[in-house]
């Protein structure tokens, strides 16, 4: 069995039981430990990341930023590998994260990480989501900006590499649910936007969803998914419309 990285795997969840196993156990297999911030699962999520050998902690929910600094403080280790509970490293990567250990690891502060979105079963190869270059490790003593959604870890004055290796990420249980986090998510984007004194007229979302359907299904390649790919851009070119209409809707 190889030898566990001088690396922390942190994991914020709730009622996470469906998928928690296939994320903590990938963690488990490559970092010295791992950490599973709860915030009040009532679902099976905390005994099976126990049952995995991960450290489980509580914490209310303080919202995505952080709830994430918080799971980050926790860790011993120098470098941290940050996983959302829907995301997941296969064998192939997890060699890739073990590579960059045994040479490059300490020409960067923070790795980017190139995450692969599967939508109902299909694996995305084309659009902006196919390969998304995301912050998911780091030195341990970096940290999330306070931001209310699409939360972003503060690089600034940090040395950002990519690195080649491959995070799945599986990001819906069913479109209806998908959709209303995208709705949930539009809420906070506007809300965050209206506490900052922007104000959007009232064809502003037609555009944003014209946009985002022309650089991820046309320029970027997403027509290569057929059907589901369609699907997947079509509820977030939905989610970029209803962005703007929340914040041109706003008193």
């Amino acid at each position: 069995m190889s030898q566990p990285l001088p690396l922390s795997g942190v994991v914020i969840t709730k009622n996470e039981a469906d998928r928690i196993a296939r994320c903590v156990g990938s963690m488990a297999a490559l970092c010295s430990e791992v950490i599973v911030l709860d915030s009040g699962s009532t679902d099976d999520t905390v005994r099976i990341a126990r049952s995995l050998g991960a450290r489980v902690e509580h914490l209310d929910w303080q919202g995505f930023a952080l709830q994430k600094n918080a799971a980050i403080a926790m860790a011993r280790e120098r470098w941290v590998l940050l996983l959302d509970a829907d995301e997941w490293l296969e064998p192939a990567a997890q060699a890739d994260v073990r590579a960059l250990f045994a040479g490059d690891i300490e020409q960067a502060d923070v790795w980017l990480l190139l995450r692969r979105t599967h939508f109902l079963g299909h694996a995305l190869r084309g659009g902006s989501f196919a390969r998304e270059p995301v912050h998911r490790l780091f030195r341990s003593n970096v940290r999330h900006g306070l931001k209310a959604v699409h939360e972003y870890l503060d690089v600034a004055g940090k040395t950002v590499r990519t690195s080649r290796v491959l995070l799945e990420h599986d990001t819906a249980r069913s479109a209806d649910e998908y959709w209303s986090k995208l709705q949930r998510y539009a809420a906070l984007w506007a809300g965050e936007q209206r506490a900052k004194g922007r104000r959007a007229g009232a064809l502003r979302g037609w555009f944003a969803a014209t946009a985002y359907l022309l650089k991820n299904v046309v320029v970027r390649g997403g027509f290569i998914d057929g059907a589901a790919g369609f699907r997947f851009h079509w509820l977030h070119a939905r989610y970029a419309k209803r962005k703007y209409d929340l914040l041109a809707s706003a008193p």
